[in-house]
């Protein structure tokens, strides 16, 4: 699965990006008038949507044709307008940038991707299959949006196994607090309806994306999968694979890799991802290899060769390109469509305009982070909802909808009554940030502390366990 990296305009001048933004808006009109494929020109408006944030933070005006910039305009490297503005967001596997402090507009989401609301009565559905209380990221708006949910709970309903699909996109030795977040939720699915589970670890995507060798890129992945482990998956019932390994080891996989990169045109391809004729082969064809583990007869050694049981995706929302692609394929190939289920994205240190990148230490907790570099990290670069002095700030309260030590806390604190306190504390004015972000550095401090501690404990012998494809511990 990929992470998000950051592609601005930052060399280009505000004229250059003004023409560059006329030159999008005609191909776009070009394409509709054209009646180009919907993928298409969903990619060209994405497109568009992304260099008109690009102009706003350059210029701190929003864009209109015709208008171009000032020539003596003063161009801002501070990041980031500060105030919400009208544009849109953009959400790609690739890149994330919001058009308000606030974040992205998960609602409006919802709309351009075509996908369905995580309601009050999915979630008392959930809690009444699962016999248990919803998790505090169903309850809090975490996973947010969801695609035929209702679906994989009638067929648990009528006794029939599903297992889980998620990923991770090892670009880097360290894995942050974000990266855990799909992760601790599949747990709990894996826990509450006692399922399978496999876990792609995506190798070849980061060698095809990033200046990496293969042997880094397959040590990230073993890295990786130690902090995996060390969240407590079952091991009876979770399977963890690179692709660099599993690929060349399972006819099966490979196959359903071949039928979906059949079912899928090169124009299609463009216009989901945007990749252009500069883009080597492998980025094209990469996408089948993501969709490939949505199919259960990519596991023989698991399922025994059936094609029927059916997949969910829990993954953050930027994923869904890749199985908006594998869900159009899969009736032509004789194969189930997988479900979803999305989460928000967790913000950076410095504010919910964008993700966080495992480049910026300073963007992130780490999970190798000492109790003093997470204290710092947090104090020096948590972006603050409060005021500017201690008597304003009591006055007219801090914001928690853009403060960074509440959003965490979102995450990371269970207890939904000390987390209402707190936000109203805050919201009053009876709480300082500095008092907020003593709360959030306590909370995360002995979280990380435990799971550096559980990842001591997993050793290389438990990896390749988890890595060897085998059969699993579940009922059909």
């Amino acid at each position: 699965m990929t992470d998000c990296q950051g592609d601005g305009e930052g060399t280009m001048s505000p004229m250059e990006l003004f023409e560059k933004l006329n030159a999008q808006g005609e191909k776009v009109r070009s394409l509709k008038s054209a009646k180009a494929e919907k993928a298409e020109i969903d990619a060209a408006v994405q497109l568009l949507l992304k260099l008109k944030v690009d102009y706003k933070q350059m210029t701190g005006q929003d864009y209109k044709a015709g208008c171009p910039p000032s020539e003596n305009l003063i161009v801002s490297n501070n990041g980031p307008a500060a105030d919400d503005c009208d544009g849109e967001d953009l959400v790609d596997p690739w890149n994330v940038s919001a058009s308000s402090t606030k974040g992205v507009d998960y609602d409006k989401l919802i709309v351009r991707f075509g996908s369905s609301k995580i309601d009050k009565e999915l979630l008392e559905r959930i809690e009444k299959v699962s016999g248990q209380r919803a998790h505090h990221f169903l309850r809090r708006g975490i996973f947010f949006s969801h695609r035929d949910m209702h679906q994989i709970l009638d067929a648990y309903e009528k006794h029939k196994s599903f297992y889980l699909y998620t990923g991770r996109g090892p670009s880097s030795e360290a894995m942050h607090v974000g990266h855990l977040i799909p992760f601790i939720f599949t747990k709990w699915l894996q826990d509450v309806f006692d399922i399978p589970l496999v876990i792609q670890m995506t190798d070849d995507e980061k060698y095809l994306w990033k200046d990496l060798t293969l042997e880094e890129c397959h040590r990230f992945t073993v890295e990786n999968a130690k902090d995996i482990i060390a969240c407590g998956f079952d091991v009876n019932k979770t399977f963890i694979f690179s692709d660099l390994d599993y690929m060349g080891a399972s006819p099966q996989f490979y196959r359903n890799v071949v039928k979906v990169q059949k079912h899928v045109t090169f124009n299609q391809v463009k216009g989901i991802f945007g990749f252009t004729d500069s883009d080597c082969i492998g980025k094209i064809s990469f996408p089948a290899i993501q969709a490939a583990p949505s199919f259960s007869s990519s596991f023989p050694q698991i399922f025994g060769g059936k094609k029927d049981v059916p997949c969910l995706i829990p993954c953050a929302i930027d994923q869904d390109p890749y199985f908006r692609m594998t869900r159009d394929v899969a009736p032509r190939i004789g194969l189930l469509k997988p479900a979803l289920l999305h989460s928000t994205f967790f913000p950076a240190l410095q504010g919910a305009q964008t993700k966080m990148s495992a480049s910026d230490p300073n963007s992130s907790i780490f999970l190798t982070d000492t109790p003093k570099q997470i204290k710092n990290k947090v104090n020096k670069h948590a972006f603050s909802g409060g005021k500017d002095t201690v008597e304003e700030h009591r006055k007219y309260g801090g914001n928690t909808e853009v403060d960074v030590s509440f959003l965490y806390l979102t995450f990371f604190l269970e207890d939904d009554e000390k987390l209402e306190k707190i936000k109203e504390d805050y919201t009053s004015g009876a709480l300082l940030t500095g008092e907020l972000k003593k709360i959030l550095i306590e909370t995360l401090q002995p979280m990380i502390a435990q799971h550096q501690e559980r990842r001591k404990q997993v050793t290389d012998e438990m990896v390749q366990q988890f890595m060897t494809p085998r059969p699993l511990n579940f009922k059909f």
